[in-house]
């Protein structure tokens, strides 16, 4: 096997995705390749509609293709049976959303606390990781409060914690600064930043902001189902 084989986190290889919309059949991913190596931040840009955040399901283990393989950390995502998928995404993947996905009624602490939820740890031991995850994020002092009490900036800080409190293999951001001004989001960069330079952490990024993908080690283009290493003209 290859260095480059060793060091590839995730393969995507001849990745088909087709919708069904009535009678109609909408090909959004087209024999798409992609591999990204252990410790690398992507940034995955393209017109809306292009299939960016389908491509980070299918990563993530959220959907399937309708043909083609997907392997992260050499385990095919794609032949995992439903019943075994949960269970996988908790050891290996995190996710960030544009929207926090916060649960309103629970405090910063256990919304960080729910991905450990589907592990075995011990509470003390899932209170330990809660605690790990927003000292990286910056927000100790927040633990107790509730999503409505914080701003736009620091809820994304609570959803980057609950995305690293299982310490996952992968870091799916889908539009992690889209809802926020310039200045939140910028710090929301500076963070994911921090935890790929100094945790080691691999993170792909669906962004439409250049100057978000100008963060990333690397950006990719996906246009009419397809990667390119150009921007679409």
């Amino acid at each position: 096997m290859s260095a480059e084989n060793n060091n590839t986190l995730v393969h995507v290889d001849a990745v088909e995705k087709v919708f069904h919309r009535g009678s109609e059949d909408i090909h959004v991913l087209k024999d798409l390749h992609l591999k990204v190596p252990q410790g690398e931040f992507l940034a995955l840009m393209g017109p809306s509609g292009s299939g960016k955040s389908t491509l980070l399901n299918l990563i993530g283990g959220l959907d399937r293709p309708s043909s083609g393989s997907v392997s992260v950390a050499g385990e095919r995502v794609d032949q995992l049976p439903d019943h075994k998928l949960a269970a996988w995404r908790a050891r290996h993947v995190g996710f960030v959303f544009q929207l926090y996905n916060l649960l309103p009624i629970l405090s910063a602490e256990r919304n960080v606390e729910l991905p450990l939820l589907l592990t075995h740890l011990s509470k003390s031991e899932r209170r330990d990781h809660v605690a790990t995850a927003l000292g990286v994020v910056g927000l100790s002092h927040r633990a107790k409060h509730f999503p409505r009490t914080l701003s736009g900036g620091e809820q994304q800080r609570v959803g980057i914690a609950r995305g690293i409190v299982t310490d996952p293999t992968l870091l799916l951001c889908d539009e992690p600064t889209g809802d926020l001004d310039r200045k939140s989001g910028d710090e929301i960069l500076d963070l994911l930043q921090a935890l790929n330079r100094e945790h080691g952490k691999t993170i792909l990024m669906v962004t439409h902001d250049p100057h978000a993908s100008a963060r990333a080690s690397r950006t990719v283009y996906l246009n009419k189902g397809q990667l390119s290493n150009e921007p679409v003209a």
